[in-house]
């Protein structure tokens, strides 16, 4: 893909909603190459910064649950999860990420079913699962969030958990950098107009959505849910590594990441 114009600016809905499934399609193979050895050593983190489902615990006792992962990229998370007596179905937006998936899992004992799927229209009935999660799937990369989770809660039984986790609001008002530049504000908190990247033909290749603590507060109430918990990870002493704009220097000051733990009621 060739990039000739990028920054923050609106476009059309349907347009930035369609390019996720594309660019990560596109950039399966990359982004597994540079992240898959990070991702998969510990089987289930919930950000760049490293702090595992293992050592926060947000999904609960999974022993024996129905648990749906949205957004699950090679499925790592899920794979964990099956382990540790899960009966987990991990959905994905983009053949390429499912394809590694199945790659991954050939073999092995602790697979799990794979199902190609956009998280604003799940291929399941209501109340199926008992949990449902996403480690930065599916919620940046759509204009309507608010759908992402009313699925979440559909297809959740009552009780069930939706936890999810993205890049933390706070960061968007920061450059993209993981060095001291990068902990100077650059932009206002309150512009929510996404980042877009498009090819010389002006078509959207890659679209993400910057929302305030706030808006997600709102959003996931507005899907019927009720907020629990927002874990703000710091960064840990052993991670000396640097992916994008995560960094050991931006993550001992500014929060890299947000985990909003909801339940249906």
């Amino acid at each position: 893909m060739t990039v000739a114009r990028h920054g923050y600016r609106e476009v059309p809905d349907d347009e930035g909603g369609r390019a996720a499934r594309t660019w990560w399609d596109d950039n399966a193979a990359e982004y597994l190459a540079d992240h898959g050895d990070f991702l998969g050593d510990a089987g289930f983190r919930w950000g760049p910064e490293g702090v595992t489902e293992a050592d926060l615990g947000l999904l609960g006792d999974v022993r024996g649950a129905r648990v749906l992962e949205v957004g699950a990229g090679a499925a790592h998370c899920s794979r964990w999860l099956a382990g540790r007596g899960a009966r987990v179905v991990a959905t994905d937006v983009a053949p390429a990420m499912l394809d590694a998936a199945a790659r991954i899992d050939a073999g092995r004992a602790d697979t799990v079913p794979l199902v190609e799927a956009d998280a604003r229209a799940l291929p399941f009935a209501d109340a199926t699962f008992d949990v449902a999660f996403t480690s930065y799937g599916a919620v940046p990369f759509v204009p309507d969030a608010v759908a992402v989770h009313a699925e979440a809660a559909r297809v959740l039984r009552p009780g069930g958990r939706w936890v999810f986790s993205v890049t933390h609001p706070v960061r968007w008002a920061f450059p993209d950098d993981p060095g001291p530049g990068g902990l100077t504000a650059h932009r206002s908190y309150f512009d929510r107009r996404p980042y877009v990247e498009s090819d010389p033909a002006g078509h959207v290749e890659y679209a993400e959505y910057h929302r305030t603590l706030g808006d997600h507060v709102r959003d996931v109430v507005a899907a019927g849910l009720r907020l629990r918990d927002v874990v703000e990870p710091e960064w840990p002493a052993w991670n000396g590594q640097v992916w994008g704009g995560w960094s050991p220097g931006r993550g001992a000051v500014l929060p890299g990441t947000a985990v909003f733990v909801t339940t249906k009621d």
